[in-house]
Order: structure tokens, then sequence, then C-alpha cells
């Protein structure tokens, strides 16, 4: 008989609230890719997660899906929450994120940019890196290049590592390299982000109503 994963119990914070300077200041969460607006596609990533909570702009209330037949979105509803000082990064965004997750939390978070379209084909990877052996987290790796922002992540090692540091502007490698991390390999590209118009052409990504 062949023994059962572990079942990780985690929390969700999808950061969407990057200037997007090399779009012209698209609002990516609202970029559409396969018919799916990216924010839709990053919460259902998520669906897995007990609560999850987006970051990002007030413009986003209307937008985030209500959990439901009509929806066909089947995840926890999410909450909204903005890091302060606006435009911090991710360290900023990701302390927010834990910030507005309803207390106690669970003990995992999954991080999730809302710039990467694939980033559902990971997370059950992510989920069986970490039951292997007692890290406190795991990421992926495309290229030789750390994708720190589809992560899954032990809350207390964030809470550990981010007690102290200036959010505001912080790098995620300085977060993150306080961690003992899995690396988990991503030669699919299922990490790959949207950050220039050539991105977008690739991956299939559209504004509503029309093309880049």
């Amino acid at each position: 008989m062949t023994a059962r994963k572990p079942e990780i119990a985690y929390d969700a914070v999808v950061l969407a609230g990057g200037r997007s300077a090399r779009l012209d200041g698209t609002s990516k969460a609202g970029l559409v890719v396969d018919g799916t607006r990216l924010l839709d596609r990053a919460l259902a990533a998520s669906a897995r997660a007990r609560r999850a909570v987006v970051v990002g702009p007030p413009e986003l209330a209307d937008a985030l899906p209500v959990p439901g037949p009509t929806s066909g979105y089947a995840g926890p509803t999410p909450g909204l929450t903005r890091e302060d000082p606006p435009f911090g990064g991710p360290v900023a965004g990701l302390a927010a994120g834990l910030r507005a997750l309803p207390d106690p939390g669970a003990p995992w978070v999954l991080l999730l940019a809302v710039d990467v379209p694939r980033a559902a084909r990971a997370v059950t990877l992510l989920e069986r890196a970490v039951s292997r052996e007692p890290v406190d987290g795991a990421y992926l790796v495309r290229d030789r290049r750390a994708q720190w922002l589809v992560g899954l992540y032990r809350r207390a090692a964030l809470d550990a590592a981010l007690d102290g540091i200036e959010t505001d502007g912080a790098p995620m490698k300085r977060l993150v390299g306080a961690l003992r991390c899995a690396e988990v390999p991503d030669p699919a590209g299922w990490s790959d982000d949207i950050d220039t118009p050539a991105d977008a052409a690739r991956l299939g990504a559209r504004v509503v109503g029309g093309e880049f």
C-alpha cells in the first residue's frame, strides 16, 4: 500500500500591488490568459488554502471572486489589504498579507505573485517538497533563477525572519536567505512571469478588449 502524503495546511497570500512599470502601468491582475484574469488564476491556484488574502490596490475589491457555482470559484473567500506605504515591494506585501490573515493562521503560507499565470501546476510540487524533509519552505527554480514568489513557506519561519526587518523595499533574497528551503526545479516554466509586453505576448496575456 502506498503511503499517503501528509496534508499540508496553508493560507495563501497573493501579491498584486506592483507598479507594472514595464507594462506602462497596466494592472497585471486584470490581464487575461486563456479567457481568465490573472487575479482569478492566482486565487484558483490557492483553492486548497484555508484562507486567502490579496495584497493590492483598493480597486481590486470589486474584482475579488465570490465562492459559488455562479463564479466557478471554489477557494476561500479572499480578503484584500495593502502594504503601507504602497509599492513597498514583495517583502512588504508579504508582511501586510500575513498581518491580514485571521489569527491563528495555518502552519504554512502559499506565496504567489499575480503575474505567474501557470503557477497552479506547481502547487502540488511545493506541497510534496515541504512534506519530504524538515524545511522552512520550498520555491521553484527556473534556469538557475530562484522564483521566491512561487513558494510555500512555514508561517513561524516567515514571522521570525520578518522580525526586525524594514520591509519597505527589502529584497526577497534577504528574507528567504534566512530560511532553510528546498529548491524545486521548474523545467516546464510554470513560474514564468509577465513583466514586459514580450512576456505577455509569449504567455498569451491580453488586456480585456485588446492586445499588447
